[in-house]
């Protein structure tokens, strides 16, 4: 499983600022993601650019700045067979574009869909090239292309999202972030409502949004143990559909949901220190 259906935090942080930067790498977040695009002034795009290169790892992604930017080639020759993880394209929507970067810097790459070519364009995207690891929205600039001004509203997009990514073979999606940064209720209220639409894992913009991400998108122990004892039961059965031993009919796709739970939460136990959520409650 790679970090794409496996990490619940990808924190952004602004690549030109080297003190945030470490403070990311030594903090709870499961995967980091400098950023070179939004968050970088113009006269701080060398200087991002050159610190994502020096600090490229297996657990930092680079927003690198989208197609047409002045920035786009410089950020593609930088970190071509750099030491990242992978590179978050912003503004997603010429599978073309998108196969030749792949081909150029021989990254996988997340796709962040802001506009409705690219939201048309999801499925075409998802398998436009191998490299492409996954296909997320960028909500903000996703609602402003469709003209819609409650985001509530984008239910119908984010399942096109999901489905682009399931019929691709690729992971669930990352859910975008939630910018309300004092409101942590509602950012557990809605990414436990993402997570149970398909999603995996939430961008995030803060250190004290960590601990209900991962909250939200870490199995329940209660959750583990049904999963198992589902699964205990397979064997004995010998059917393709039964009632197991706590009344709970199972089929084939309640054992496929089973052992994907399971799975997760193995993943989860192997690559994050168990405790790591309740370190995401750090201050900047």
């Amino acid at each position: 499983m790679s970090a794409l259906g496996r990490a619940r935090s990808w924190l952004y942080v602004p690549a030109h600022r080297e003190d945030l930067v470490d403070k990311a790498l030594g903090g709870a977040a499961d995967a980091v993601v400098l950023d070179l695009e939004d968050a970088v002034p113009p006269a701080a795009k060398d200087r991002a650019r050159t610190c994502a290169a020096a600090r490229a790892s297996e657990r930092t992604w680079v927003r690198i700045n989208g197609s047409g930017t002045p920035w786009a080639e410089a950020d593609a020759a930088a970190l071509a067979g750099s030491g990242a993880a992978g590179l978050r394209v912003p503004k997603a929507e010429d599978p073309a574009a998108v196969a030749a970067l792949a081909e150029r810097t021989g990254l996988p790459l997340h796709l962040l869909v802001e506009n409705a070519r690219g939201l048309e364009r999801a499925f075409e995207l998802a398998t436009c090239h191998p490299l492409v690891a996954g296909i997320s929205p960028g909500e903000t600039d996703l609602a402003a292309d469709l003209r819609i001004r409650d985001r509530a509203e984008l239910g119908w997009a984010r399942a096109r999202i999901v489905t682009a990514n399931r019929a691709a073979g690729l992971p669930s999606p990352i859910a975008s972030v939630w910018t309300d940064l004092a409101d942590t209720a509602g950012l557990a209220a809605d990414s436990a409502t993402l997570r149970d639409a398909g999603f995996f894992g939430r961008s995030v913009i803060h250190p004290g949004q960590i601990a209900p991400v991962h909250q939200a998108f870490t199995p329940g122990e209660d959750e583990v143990a049904r999963a198992r004892s589902l699964l205990a039961s397979v064997g004995a059965a010998g059917a393709a559909a039964w009632v197991d031993a706590d009344g709970r009919f199972v089929d084939p796709a309640v054992v496929a949901g089973a052992l994907w739970v399971t799975e997760l939460a193995d993943e989860l136990q192997q690559h994050h220190e168990p405790g790591r959520a309740a370190a995401g409650k750090e201050n900047p």
